[in-house]
């Protein structure tokens, strides 16, 4: 496998220059709207340069009360294209369905975040990896622990993927929205390639 520095990206991704660690960026602009889905309410929220967070949970106004805590002066987006399209892509998404459109992507991180974040992308619907297989393939075999906490930390749900990671065992571990939504999305995820795959056996 390439070195994590000589690595093309993956197709689609749009991240813009990363932050140093510990260092925080204004994102201005933000707009927000909140959606039902099979796995709760979602909310997505938006800069001027794409997609900057995805959460879900039981009530919109817990939802809008962190989003504002990150970005105190986001504002309800119009209900209309592109926001009303990449809302209903990220309600098929968590569904199990297949992406059917490229989502711009503008996420709050760490260099060493981005870097697993990216590689975290490249994990296939229907398969799961473990937090030590990302850390050998970005080429930091001795960080297990510090790919889990840049899961923890992933402000986009199911867009970078990181439900997709699990303990060595097999074992769920950890995820930000609630174990129960990270089985449910795995399953649909395994049923959606699986009924894919029969149907053109």
């Amino acid at each position: 496998m390439p070195p994590a520095s000589t690595r093309r990206p993956v197709r689609g991704t749009t991240f813009r220059p990363s932050l140093a660690d510990g260092q925080h960026a204004a994102r201005p602009g933000v707009q927000f709207g909140i959606v039902p889905s099979s796995l709760g309410v979602v909310l997505v929220a938006a800069s001027s340069h794409g997609i900057c967070h995805v959460a879900i949970g039981p009530e919109a106004r817990t939802l809008e009360a962190d989003l504002r805590e990150e970005f105190p002066e986001a504002v309800p987006a119009p209900s209309s294209a592109p926001f009303s399209d990449w809302a209903a892509e990220i309600v098929r998404l968590l569904a199990g369905a297949a992406p059917s459109m490229k989502l711009p992507l503008d996420p709050l991180g760490t260099p060493f975040q981005r870097l697993v974040w990216s590689e975290l992308r490249r994990i296939p619907r229907g398969v799961t990896r473990s937090y030590r297989e990302i850390a050998e393939r970005i080429g930091r075999p001795t960080a297990a622990r510090a790919v889990a906490q840049a899961c923890a930390h992933n402000p986009v749900a199911v867009l970078i993927p990181c439900h997709r990671v699990v303990r060595d065992s097999g074992a769920l571990g950890g995820y930000r929205w609630g174990i129960e939504r990270k089985q449910a999305l795995l399953d649909a995820e395994r049923t959606a390639v699986e009924t894919l795959r029969r149907k053109n056996a």
